[in-house]
């Protein structure tokens, strides 16, 4: 006789959704996905190329926005690497020692996700600013921070600080010390353990957080727009350049800059979805062997 009863083929799993249900929730996701992500990228490039390739072409090759598009990726350029070294930094003492206070620490590390940029930038005008102590010196010899190049990279630092620490701490804590630990036993310096044990440990995770944190740095805003001045030109990033052109309703130049930063964020996505899938696949081949 059949172990089967006639009542189990009217019953499904809990977990298991009936087709109408399962349909319903695709396509309200793609209804989300649509309104809140694909259709404001088709406005930006329809309003870009409203009045032709030429006049797109034209806006960007202006002095001032070619000065913003320089200027972003110089900000990028100095912010990313050095939070890279920060983040490599911060991952490893949290992960490779004990001591008092490392849940503070890691509380540290996530600040920037909690405070305001614009608090954050406020912050650097009242540190740095030609009214206080430090700011006032630095002015009088010939370094000012605020409404320069210095500023907006402090503040771009901070806002994108945490991206790298937080990728990598899961990592180093899921990889453990034994490998590190094998190494310096056998006599290899606290370098070299570094660069051929922990660092090909932890290269796709750190590209991964060095990704966005360059998207972050492109895309920074609030923070960026405290402590620059806004100077056209010369502190005007490619955010604050959007938002300059947009009020002085040049809509052509603003969706034009608009659709070059997406253009930046579209390829940092590609190559964050190429890391995944070359991550994935090596997990998978660890895991075969």
């Amino acid at each position: 006789m059949s172990d089967i009863t006639p009542y189990e083929g009217r019953f499904r799993s809990a977990t298991e959704e009936s087709p109408a249900a399962r349909w319903t929730m695709i396509g309200v996701a793609v209804i989300g996905l649509g309104i809140l992500v694909f259709a404001p990228l088709l406005v930006v490039f329809a309003e870009a190329l409203s009045k032709g390739w030429w006049a797109a072409i034209k806006s960007l090759g202006n002095r001032d926005a070619l000065a913003a598009i320089k200027l972003t990726l110089m900000i990028a350029a100095i912010s990313v690497p050095l939070n890279a070294a920060f983040g490599i930094a911060a991952a490893w003492f949290i992960t490779k020692f004990d001591f008092r206070g490392k849940a503070f620490l890691i509380t540290l590390i996530d600040l920037p996700f909690s405070v305001s940029p614009v608090v954050a930038g406020l912050c650097i005008v009242l540190m740095f600013g030609a009214n206080s102590w430090a700011g006032g010196w630095l002015v009088a010899n010939g370094y000012p921070i605020v409404f320069a190049l210095p500023g907006i990279a402090l503040a771009t630092m901070f806002v994108t600080f945490p991206f790298v620490a937080r990728e990598l701490i899961p990592v180093m804590v899921e990889q453990g010390r034994a490998e590190e630990e094998a190494a310096l036993t056998l006599g290899a310096s606290g370098w070299r353990t570094f660069w051929t044990v922990t660092l090909p440990n932890i290269r796709w995770a750190l590209l991964y957080g060095v990704l966005l944190c360059n998207a972050r740095a492109m895309g920074e805003f609030g923070a960026v727009a405290v402590v620059s001045g806004k100077i056209r030109g010369q502190t005007a990033t490619m955010p604050i350049t959007i938002e300059m052109s947009y009020n002085e309703y040049l809509s052509v130049a603003a969706f034009s800059m608009a659709a070059v930063l997406t253009l930046l964020a579209l390829v940092t996505l590609l190559l964050k979805t190429a890391l995944e899938i070359r991550h994935a696949d090596q997990l998978a081949s660890a895991r075969r062997h």
